[in-house]
């Protein structure tokens, strides 16, 4: 029984560690909120003073020119019109990262066959568990758009009991909430997990929930703000 929760924490601590986020991609997609100009400006003059405006976080903005020529690329790559918000900016300090980082991130989240509804209910998952609104700001917009009903999404962010819910998204979210805050699975949850998914699916929904804990990891390091223009999605404790 132990040994099959250990395979478990594993799995998911080698994910954390290989990769997360979008490496080499543009600006995360996250919903405008109402106001304009004034209220955005507000709301960045009330960030803390180790906050940089051009990125939200506690980095400047990467220059070009100090980058090597696989960073360049990879700056470009991002467009003329993206800005330095968010995780794929920061990793561009160590193009190396940003580039495995990335790739896993691209097979998890479109390459794999994986069910996109829940790949976005696994990110908000750990999003939630990590307390990063950066994340959950992001993807609430694209789990809803992915077929994530309201009151699952509910479930997730105030973390309600798991009553009614739907078998494979009540799965999802108790592994995130064991693994993350208890630091194992039981071994009845692993069984059912495997048997719903299957073993590979059930190591690449693991290894997602890792891809999206580094990348929390990444921003709460580095105090990452959303855009001022964004309203904030997630109640932070």
């Amino acid at each position: 029984m132990r040994s099959r929760s250990a395979v478990f924490l594993f799995v998911f601590a080698a994910a954390s560690g290989l990769a997360a986020g979008r490496a080499i991609s543009g600006r995360a997609a996250q919903p405008s909120a109402a106001g304009g100009p004034a209220q955005a400006s507000s709301a960045a003059s009330a960030w803390p003073k180790d906050i940089h405006s051009e990125t939200g976080n506690r980095l400047p903005a990467i220059k070009r020119e100090d980058l090597d020529e696989a960073g360049k690329k990879m700056f470009d790559a991002r467009g003329p019109s993206a800005d330095f918000f968010g995780p794929a900016p920061i990793r561009l300090y160590s193009p190396q990262v940003a580039e495995h980082m990335g790739a896993v991130n691209d097979y998890l989240r479109n390459k794999s066959g994986l069910d996109p509804r829940l790949v976005q209910l696994a990110i908000l998952v750990t999003a939630r568990e990590f307390d990063c609104e950066y994340v959950w700001t992001a993807h609430e917009p694209q789990g809803l758009k992915a077929g994530l009903e309201p009151q699952v999404i509910d479930v997730v962010r105030y973390r309600k009991p798991l009553q009614g819910v739907a078998e494979k998204d009540s799965v999802i979210i108790q592994m995130g909430r064991e693994v993350i805050v208890k630091h194992r699975v039981s071994a009845d949850l692993a069984a059912r997990a495997a048997k719903l998914f299957g073993k590979r699916q059930l190591v690449e929904y693991v290894s997602l929930m890792g891809d999206y804990a580094a990348t929390t990891v990444l921003l709460n390091a580095f105090d990452q703000h959303v855009r001022p223009a964004d309203k904030p999605l997630l109640p932070i404790p």
